[in-house]
């Protein structure tokens, strides 16, 4: 049980793949600018994460080896129309907000990258449990950084207004530069947190 509970949990603090892993940065840095969008594309990619993790697991002993990237790219792809269409139906205004990264999820490193090194390998139980702590981590990370973001730059927290009609917010954090800057704070921070705790 103890094994199974880090396959969730690895995914979520030790082996975070925004701050640690360093995987599927684009997002990370393009869509969140508000904390809906970073939820949202969190989510979405967790949900991909999951289906594509499992699919894999299932299937793993029956592709051959020569193609099996080019079989997991078309489970990921497949699911990922499945959870673009349904966003585009049930979420139309986020599907709208995170545009051409809904599609691009088919080769963000992390969905592939887990698929991979983890599914492909261990049984179904123990890879939807490392996908849902993956998933997980990835959305709190790409949450924290919009939140973070929409704070500073416009001056709202889930388009809640936080400051008065007519101050000024710091307008770089919405911009490109400041995904950057907003980022490589998080990422001191979270190494600091790291050290200091030994987590």
């Amino acid at each position: 049980m103890n094994k199974n509970l880090g396959y969730f949990t690895n995914g979520i603090i030790k082996e975070n793949p925004t701050f640690v892993l360093v995987l599927g940065t684009c997002p990370v840095l393009a869509i969140t600018t508000t904390g809906f969008n970073g939820f949202g594309m969190g989510m979405a990619t967790a949900i991909v994460l999951l289906l594509s993790n499992v699919m894999v697991s299932i299937l793993k002993n029956y592709i051959p080896d020569k193609v099996r990237i080019a079989v997991f790219i078309t489970i990921i792809a497949t699911n990922v129309t499945v959870v673009e269409l349904l966003m585009k139906a049930y979420t139309p205004d986020l599907y709208k907000a995170l545009g051409i990264f809904i599609p691009l999820i088919i080769v963000n490193c992390l969905v592939l990258g887990r698929a991979e090194a983890f599914a492909q390998k261990k049984g179904i139980f123990a890879s939807a449990l490392d996908a849902i702590g993956m998933g997980l981590g990835f959305t709190a990370a790409l949450t924290l950084i919009s939140i973070v973001r929409e704070i500073l730059g416009n001056g709202s927290f889930f388009t809640i207004p936080l400051i008065p009609a007519g101050s000024h917010p710091i307008l770089l954090f919405i911009l490109p530069p400041g995904a950057f800057l907003t980022f490589g704070l998080l990422f001191a921070v979270m190494n600091a947190l790291k050290r200091k705790y030994k987590l």
